[in-house]
């Protein structure tokens, strides 16, 4: 019960501070934000915000998620090594199937994410509907949460998804510094690759 009491009180910290942030994000891009958390080997949404386009995202707060399509799952694991990432993308039954990537190539996205800090979902989750997200860290460094931003795709081609990949880390670094979140900057470090 203490632990269940620790998960619950950490998952309130990380809304009640990122609220802020998502709400400046939902302004600033006209879109859908959704704030994510790790459950299991799926992923949880805490917290949306509808965006102002004439389109509905089909997600709900508490409403659980795959890792492995979905840009806030994505951004939860971008930590992972390979042996977990294998891992995660075999949990679920018909991968290839319904998610149309062959492990090996999901696995080849995934460390380029993690090159870049941030994901895209590019209609893999859903028909028409892509997002780019990054993940929030606390004080050790660790992905606590995760961040999106998400629309149809006629609003978010792939030039747009890679300007948004700023805004979005830069969200999430705020967030992360609220934290405690010490490290460089995101921005800081590709800017130097």
């Amino acid at each position: 019960m203490l632990e269940l009491g620790h998960q619950a009180s950490a998952q309130l910290d990380i809304s009640r501070v990122a609220r802020n942030h998502l709400e400046k994000l939902a302004a600033e891009t006209g879109d859908t934000v959704h704030l994510g958390i790790l459950h299991g080997t799926r992923c949880l949404y805490l917290d949306k915000l509808p965006g102002r386009r004439r389109v509905e995202i089909n997600s709900r707060v508490g409403e659980l998620q795959p890792l492995r399509s979905t840009g806030l799952g994505k951004a939860l694991i971008l930590d992972a090594d390979e042996g977990l990432l294998r891992k995660l993308y075999r949990c679920e039954n018909d991968n290839e199937q319904r998610y149309g990537v062959p492990e090996s190539k999901w696995i080849s996205r995934m460390r380029e994410h993690a090159k870049c800090g941030y994901t895209f979902d590019k209609e893999e989750t859903e028909d028409c509907i892509r997002c780019v997200a990054a993940p929030v860290r606390d004080a050790t460094g660790n992905i606590q949460a995760a961040l999106s931003v998400s629309s149809a795709a006629q609003y978010m081609d792939d030039e747009r998804m890679q300007s948004l990949a700023e805004t979005v880390l830069w969200a999430a670094e705020q967030i992360s510094r609220e934290l405690g979140w010490r490290g460089a900057a995101a921005l800081d470090i590709r800017s130097k690759k």
